[in-house]
């Protein structure tokens, strides 16, 4: 039950920062592109990669820690769910080259982003 309420914490003050996060973007940035969750979803590659070294194969961290940094707090700062619906809406209004470069931009950076983050992690 302990790790649960871990995850809770964790995935609501991401699921907060993600909130805060598309404000932001949205007051400050007038795009036609969802930027917002870009940004989230890069940040949070990052993060994950950066938390996945730090803390794999350490038992002297709390098992709850982890799991309120990564599947709560990661998890409720990205967002699969929004960018799959984004990627329905440009489809569905016809953006199919906006689509596919969301798409591929969103892979390229986020796989190169948690890579990047583990690599930071590493020269701790």
């Amino acid at each position: 039950m302990q790790n649960l309420m871990a995850i809770f914490l964790g995935g609501g003050i991401g699921a907060v920062l993600r909130y805060l996060t598309g404000v932001y973007f949205s007051v400050n940035f007038k795009m036609n592109v969802p930027i917002s969750t870009f940004f989230v979803n890069i940040a949070g590659s990052f993060i994950l990669g950066f938390l996945y070294i730090l803390l794999i194969d350490k038992p002297e961290i709390n098992r709850d820690l982890k799991l309120a940094l990564t599947v709560g707090f990661c998890g409720g700062f990205t967002t699969f769910s929004t960018f799959s619906l984004e990627i329905f809406e440009m489809l569905g209004n016809s953006n199919f080259y906006q689509a596919g470069v969301y798409i591929l931009s969103s892979l390229l950076f986020g796989l190169v982003a948690v890579s990047l983050g583990a690599y930071c992690a590493k020269l701790l």
